[in-house]
């Protein structure tokens, strides 16, 4: 098969390499969105000041946040396998503070928190290692991330 020849230069255009797979457990790339999109999600700093086991989920710990508007925050994180209540208390978190609310095993959830894994949710067999994401230095809850 000839490949594709450019009329402003003779040269033959290389056809581009298809992209690589993932390697296995690793996540499937999401669409590409416009930056327009992207500054829709508003990024905050927040302060875990209590943090407790989900009364009906296994994974889920119940987090209630300071996240500096002056009204408490609750929000459902799936990170029990890898962090237990206690040593969340006092963290600063990164979360989603414009997801809109929904309930999560009879309990409301009003944002997202920021984490990073190895494998995705759904990975099959092994350790899926979830790490929050938090600030580097001390900031105020409420601070935006950009």
């Amino acid at each position: 098969m000839a490949e594709p020849v450019n009329p402003q230069n003779p040269q033959p255009t290389p056809t581009p390499a298809p992209a690589p797979a993932p390697a296995p457990g690793k996540a499937e790339p999401k669409a590409m969105i416009t930056f327009d999109e992207f500054a829709k999600v508003d990024l905050r700093t927040a302060r875990i000041v209590k943090a407790e086991n989900h009364p009906s989920a296994d994974r889920l710990i119940k987090l209630q946040l300071d996240d500096g508007s002056g009204t408490p925050r609750q929000i459902c994180a799936g990170i029990r396998g890898a962090y237990t209540a206690e040593e969340l208390v006092g963290r600063t978190i990164i979360i989603v503070a414009n997801l809109a609310p929904r309930m999560i095993r009879g309990e409301e959830s009003r944002g997202m928190l920021l984490a990073a894994s190895d494998a995705p949710k759904d990975a099959a067999g092994g350790d899926r290692k979830v790490v929050i994401l938090t600030t580097s230095a001390d900031m105020p809850p409420g601070c935006i991330v950009s």
